[in-house]
């Protein structure tokens, strides 16, 4: 959030004290290579929207020739940085009263000549149509508000997963963020400017009005400056939710004594709204006027809205416009009244970034020739300012309207992403085990584990570019800026969606891309992977000399010691750090003896007894000794007993993870070493594919395309994750449609105490569906 300067409230032309400087890399990011505009002026804000190519470095692995005996000892692989330019769309919300200044800016960092129309939407645009084309010499072209409007809600629902949320005023947690289905059509969108429009949205392009009032946001305002004298809305709205709606209203109570039990109406229900203030001989106060209004008001769209979604028969029910803002007395209110009218049945949904649906919609209709809706897109937590709560009530450092900027950065994925297919139910997959958002307690056990982490991360940084003298420097406005991230989420945890720890991990990946860190943990990667290497075909031996019933055990042991190498957990890294001799053997030592903290070993094996699976999907975890002498020996016996395998790892790096890149090198050597795995590799029946992901997580609703594609061809019938980050803090409780095996070592004290284990507790959980024989 940057401040910026007040209006001078008798001028009239807009402008406001030049000598207020706005910062550039906080606000108008990367506009030198901006070029696409659109632009969305309502009554009181202006939405920006631009596209921007951004140049950023990027990790890539690049392999050594092995061909000839005397390389066989060199060094496997290097991980070089190098520059890459990826696309990115800005979005930014401020107050009408800095336009001409915000023009200015953007007129003096403007570099590319290129463009030479700005697309524009809402009510100000024909207002501000001449200063806009003064200013910035583009011809404005306005677009449909309607056509608008619904482009940057498809864009939103299918781009950002927790985008709808309930809003629930009394809960410990008043957002309650949505899983949002995959197939977001049809809905109704309800939106509440100075009147009512009520729009059926069927798909992209296909969407009607079904309806509207002209009782809305205008008439709760003009009414309630006539009442109360104030006339800006936002004070009026200060006013209601200090009010009590009963000193005016007249409820069913004050008209029977109590509820009116045979027609169902309870005592406190609004029987006529200002009804006291005909007969009553008393003055009532703005407060009270304010509140009856509000109630009067969002009872009216509430019904009203209800009514059209029973004839349409739908059950998702969007709000949006300027009456809403994201303001909790609002959506409270309308809550209250699409619950009361629906008896519970339909949910009012609102939208996270609702304020920029116009102003992404007028940008995405002037880039119709880049087709936008092709790509996916995610959110970028390093450079949006995430939501804000208004409430009069909430932190001071929550309020966050008023001259100030609001921020929302959206970056163009490399791949398509789509669910996997085998999710048992799409629209009910939820990723993340814990939402942090609605657990008080692990709310701040987390955000201080991740902040006290923050030291060994920026020194892993630093050490991951040992020849390039600002390293230092970035690395501290990392820290700086992760930081600033988990102190707005102590006191807005609902900022950007479900608070979790997969968002927590993301929002550090993305802050240390941000700052040119794309892979902090590359050297240690390196050294990890060339030493596992060297003890692969021992590994190997040693299993083979066991009874087939032993080394079904010692296989999945052999992945769960892996899974101990994970840089990500303060437990090991301290362990790494401090004796770099620790090995597999030494991790086998660390795992609990059976019975586990969970454990389906028996039922697993028993299922081994029985025919082969087709194909066995495996979401890989850990770079050098888990996918080396954990996984590949694990998946060398699924292709000897005659099941295929898709080896699923991020396209990009998180943490010690080992990526797509780096596991087509490290199968390519093992393939040397190992006549099963070359057959395999070289019959396709074991293929590497990346996951479309660059988290310690997994995202199971946002996989790549391609991955999805092989899923369906191979029918799969055994889904594998490995890891504490995607198995146990994301998936511990997926349902899938095949069977499933998870697996994981417990690497945080306070994570297994809370599960009712203790540090290096195992999880091994295979899963049948329901009416599956096992």
């Amino acid at each position: 959030m940057a401040e910026c300067g007040r209006v001078d409230s008798n001028t009239s032309s807009h402008t406001m004290d030049k000598s207020i400087t706005l910062p550039p890399d906080e606000i108008f990011r990367n506009m030198e290579n901006a070029k696409r505009f659109a632009i969305d002026i309502g009554g009181s804000l202006t939405k920006l929207a631009y596209y921007s190519t951004v140049q950023h470095k990027v990790a890539k692995v690049r392999s050594f020739d092995h061909s000839t005996k005397e390389a066989a000892g060199d060094k496997l692989y290097e991980i070089a940085v190098q520059e890459e330019v990826t696309a990115r769309l800005h979005f930014i919300k401020f107050e009408n009263a800095y336009i001409e200044t915000c023009l200015d800016f953007i007129k003096d960092h403007l570099v590319n000549t290129e463009t030479k129309v700005i697309k524009a939407t809402g009510g100000g645009a024909h207002k501000f149509k001449e200063l806009i084309e003064r200013k910035l010499g583009l011809k404005v072209d306005k677009e449909d508000e309607m056509t608008c409007l619904i482009k940057g809600c498809n864009f939103v629902l299918k781009n950002i997963p927790h985008e709808a949320f309930v809003y629930a005023k009394h809960a410990d947690s008043e957002f309650r963020f949505q899983t949002t289905n995959p197939d977001i059509f049809p809905y109704l969108l309800v939106n509440i400017g100075s009147g009512v429009s009520i729009v059926k949205v069927e798909s992209e392009d296909k969407f009607e009005r079904i309806g509207g009032s002209s009782i809305g946001g205008g008439t709760f305002w003009g009414l309630g400056a006539l009442l109360t004298k104030t006339k800006r809305f936002d004070e009026l709205l200060q006013l209601a939710s200090k009010g009590q709606h009963s000193s005016v209203d007249m409820l069913v109570k004050d008209i029977y004594g109590g509820s009116y039990a045979c027609l169902g109406l309870t005592g406190d229900l609004i029987a006529s709204s200002f009804g006291k203030s005909a007969t009553a001989d008393k003055e009532f106060s703005n407060e009270d006027m304010a509140k009856s209004l509000l109630h009067m008001i969002s009872n009216d769209i509430g019904q009203l809205a209800c009514l059209y979604a029973k004839l349409h028969n739908l059950s998702r029910v969007y709000f949006g416009g300027f009456f809403i803002r994201g303001h909790p007395v609002t959506m409270h209110t309308i809550t209250y009244s699409i619950n009361f009218f629906t008896k519970g049945e339909v949910q009012a949904l609102f939208l996270r970034h609702e304020g920029y649906l116009g102003a992404i919609g007028a940008f995405l209709k002037g880039a119709e020739e880049d087709n936008p809706n092709q790509y996916s897109w995610g959110e970028n937590y390093a450079g949006s300012s995430g939501l804000m709560s208004v409430s009069p009530d909430m932190n001071p450092m929550q309020r966050a309207r008023s001259g100030t900027f609001d921020m929302l950065e959206m970056d163009r994925l490399d791949r398509q992403l789509v669910n996997l297919p085998l999710l048992q139910d799409p629209s009910s997959y939820i990723p993340d085990t814990v939402d942090l958002t609605e657990d008080a307690q692990a709310r701040e056990y987390w955000l201080s584990c991740f902040e006290e982490a923050l030291d060994g991360v920026v020194k892993r940084a630093v050490a991951s570019q040992p020849d390039i003298p600002e390293a230092a420097e970035r690395a501290e406005k990392f820290r700086q800026k992760y930081l600033h991230k988990l102190q707005t989420l102590r006191h807005q945890p609902f900022a950007y969606g479900s608070l979790t720890v997969r968002s927590l991990l993301d929002t550090r990946e993305h802050c240390l891309n941000e700052f040119n860190f794309p892979d902090p943990y590359s050297k240690i990667k390196e050294r990890e992977n060339d030493i596992a290497l060297k003890y692969y075909e021992k590994a190997v031996k040693s299993l083979e000399e066991l009874s087939w019933e032993d080394r079904q055990f010692a296989l999945v042991r052999g992945v769960l010691a892996g899974n101990v190498f994970d840089w990500g957990a303060k437990a090991v890294s301290e362990v790494l750090e401090s004796n770099p001799e620790f090995g597999f053997e030494e991790a086998k030592r660390r795992l609990e003896d059976r019975p586990w903290l969970v454990d389906s070993f028996d039922q697993w094996l028993e299922r081994l007894k029985g025919p082969p699976h087709r194909c066995a999907l495996f979401f890989v975890d850990n770079s050098g000794v888990d996918i080396i002498l954990g996984v590949m020996p694990f998946v060398r016996e699924l292709l000897s007993r005659g099941t295929e395998v898709v080896l699923a790892s991020n396209s990009g790096p998180a943490l010690n993870d080992v990526t797509n890149s780096e596991l087509q090198i490290l199968t390519e050597r093992i393939a040397a070493m190992d006549p099963v795995i070359d057959s395999a590799l070289r019959e396709d029946r074991l293929t590497l594919v990346q996951d479309g992901s660059s988290s310690p997580c997994l995202d199971l609703s946002r996989l790549d395309k391609v991955l999805a594609m092989l899923v369906r061809e191979r029918q799969t019938d055994l889904v594998i994750i490995e890891g504490m980050g995607r198995a146990i803090h994301t998936n511990y409780y997926a349902m899938l449609s095949c069977e499933s095996l998870k697996m994981a070592v417990i690497k945080n004290s306070w994570l297994a105490d809370r599960l009712g284990g203790k540090l290096f507790s195992v999880v091994f959980k295979y899963e049948v569906p329901a009416g599956k024989p096992h």
